[in-house]
């Protein structure tokens, strides 16, 4: 496997392309994020993910996490590892300073999360699962909650944990069984069982605060009826010591196909008929607060798309580079050359760049959107601005992770037979990419989301309004094959907004390939912007000509060889559900 180095001049390229970097310190509570700062906090992020937690990727992917007599265990290696990144302060970055935060932009954070996250996506989630944690209890919780459990979470003392998926509720989460019983003391008693809970249990954090869906006894049924709880791992005194063992337990952890090293729990929940729990919000109201974990948490494994792709990408470059064989098609000399140069693995290479810093792109956007809703001056701004986070994500989320897979296949196939064999590392990025399409909501739920509640809030007047920002560029670019793409685009929302109640099913047999449009069309038009602002450097003698370069032949690389299959796409969407749904449950049996 070879080492993984930060991207630190893409990185900062496109904080300050996409999420407007610059400007930072012109937001209230962003005063001290001025560009020596934010060099300063990427430069010493690239060298604990390069030189601390890169190295315990492999390691953690052999040993995994080890689960006995209800206890998990990582591998010896994590631990130091956990004790640098905590005692760097890096949980706090940006999180709120009334509770130990440092209160700095989202979007910085996001880039440093990157890294982090391409040095040991199994590693990632614990972090990324505590921070979603911290934003539902910040949002949602009372005085007295925030302020025994916060500190201690944003230091990364203590990790957080979501528990939603039951063995007989998965997606459809209103079917869950947990339930939850009022006590005279104001907590309630919680039983039931949880899988698929990620980090539920480990021995990194002295404590791990779960917040748990479950139902009251006379709640109504589905959604409408399911409360939060937070219930800790361990008690916690009223003056924030640790107390007793909660009655909370790890029975089991999944053998996994990739992110061994990410426990991935069954969680039992009042064995013995005395887990404590304490009410996050209002009752009947639980579905609405994990949401705000959830969207936190979205956005972030399509950050892991975008990692776990680069990772891939520089260990194919790294291997493209040292593999010697055939002679170079069209060159005289038959003396055989590292596949770099032949031109069907440049064709993977450039296909696995593009999409990457596409889906960078995107995410980017997105967070910076996020801080905007936060920070922006003016409700009117921030409520903008979160319209648009709220657009961006399902795609963010869907598409990154769909690239994270995609690139991560390139290379196996550039390896070529070595990319088969676990010892070079290529088919560890594959396995650990595979989940990210599948958690925090499938990509299919993300299309569904898109197309069901995004596409029609305030009557599309959202992504109406981000269309019309792209095709203005196109005009002033003269970029046909852009607009070519944005009319696609168009067309095919117009005819979704179009539909009603009686089409349907085929509106959701369109939503996959919709949200892939979309995204492929603003791929293509963030990296446009990228390559505008890369020339207009190259002209002003600004930066460095080489990376410059490299950003305007990949955009030219995305445009000409990725956007075309954006207008491709408005086929199956106009076709509708017909032969999607033209073949009985019966047929499907026949071999």
């Amino acid at each position: 496997m070879s080492d993984y180095r930060a991207p630190l001049e893409e990185i900062k390229f496109t904080l300050e392309t996409m999420g407007q970097m610059r400007s930072w310190t012109n937001f209230k509570g962003f005063e001290e994020a001025g560009e020596d700062l934010v060099a300063a906090v990427l430069e010493e992020a690239g060298k604990l993910a390069a030189d601390v937690i890169a190295p315990t990727n492999r390691t953690g992917d052999e040993v995994g996490a080890q689960w006995r007599d209800g206890y998990v265990t990582l591998p010896d290696a994590f631990k130091p590892m956990h004790k640098a990144f905590v005692d760097g302060g890096w949980p706090t970055l940006s999180a709120d300073p009334a509770y130990g935060g440092q209160g700095l932009p989202s979007t910085l954070s996001t880039a440093v999360t990157e890294m982090i996250t391409s040095a040991n996506m199994a590693y990632s989630l614990l972090p990324l699962l505590t921070a979603g944690s911290i934003e539902a209890i910040a949002a949602h919780g009372s005085d007295e909650q925030r302020k025994i459990y916060l500190e201690k979470m944003v230091t990364g003392e203590w990790s957080g944990a979501m528990n939603l998926t039951e063995p007989s509720a998965g997606s459809d989460v209103g079917a869950l069984r947990t339930k939850a019983e009022r006590q005279a003391d104001g907590t309630y008693l919680i039983s039931g069982q949880k899988i698929f809970i990620t980090w539920g249990e480990h021995d990194l954090s002295e404590n791990v605060i779960h917040l748990v869906l479950a139902r009251l006894p006379e709640a109504p049924a589905g959604t409408k009826g399911i409360s939060m709880f937070l219930v800790p791992k361990i008690l916690v005194n009223e003056d924030g010591s640790l107390g007793a063992r909660n009655d909370v337990r790890c029975v089991s952890i999944e053998h996994k196909l990739g992110i061994h090293a990410s426990p991935t729990c069954v969680m039992s929940f009042g064995d013995e008929g005395n887990c404590v729990g304490y009410i996050v919000g209002e009752e009947n109201r639980g579905m609405r607060n994990m949401f705000t974990m959830m969207n936190h948490a979205r956005v972030g494994i399509g950050l892991q798309g975008v990692s776990i792709a680069e990772r891939a990408y520089q260990q194919a470059v790294s291997y493209a580079s040292e593999r010697v064989q055939s002679a170079a098609i069209g060159d005289q000399s038959r003396a055989p050359v590292a596949i770099i140069n032949h031109p069907d693995v440049r064709r993977m290479l450039m296909t696995m760049r593009a999409t990457t810093e596409a889906a960078r792109a995107i995410i980017y956007r997105n967070v910076w959107a996020l801080d905007r809703a936060h920070h922006a001056g003016t409700e009117a701004e921030r409520h903008a601005a979160q319209a648009e986070a709220d657009l961006l994500t399902p795609i963010s989320k869907s598409y990154a992770t769909d690239i994270g897979v995609e690139a991560a296949s390139l290379g196996v196939q550039i390896h070529g037979g070595m990319g088969f064999i676990e010892e070079t590392g290529a088919a560890q990025h594959y396995r650990d990419s595979r989940i990210a399409p599948i958690y925090e909501g499938t990509n299919g739920i993300q299309a569904l989301d898109l197309i069901g509640r995004k596409l029609n809030m305030n009557g599309g007047a959202h992504w109406k309004s981000l269309i019309a920002e792209m095709a203005e560029f196109a005009t002033a670019k003269d970029n046909s094959d852009l607009q070519k793409a944005i009319d696609a685009l168009t067309a095919a929302s117009d005819l979704l907004l179009a539909n009603g109640v009686e089409n349907i099913v085929d509106t959701a047999s369109a939503a996959t390939p919709y949200l892939r449009l979309f995204a492929t069309v603003l791929g293509a038009y963030l990296l446009s912007q990228q390559a505008a602002e890369a020339e207009r450097r190259l002209a002003a003698n600004e930066g460095n000509p080489a990376f410059l370069r490299s950003k305007i032949t990949t955009t030219k690389f995305y445009i000409e060889q990725i956007l075309p299959q954006a207008t491709a796409l408005l086929a199956p969407i106009q076709a509708g559900a017909r032969s999607v749904m033209a073949m009985t449950n019966e047929d499907f049996t026949h071999v």
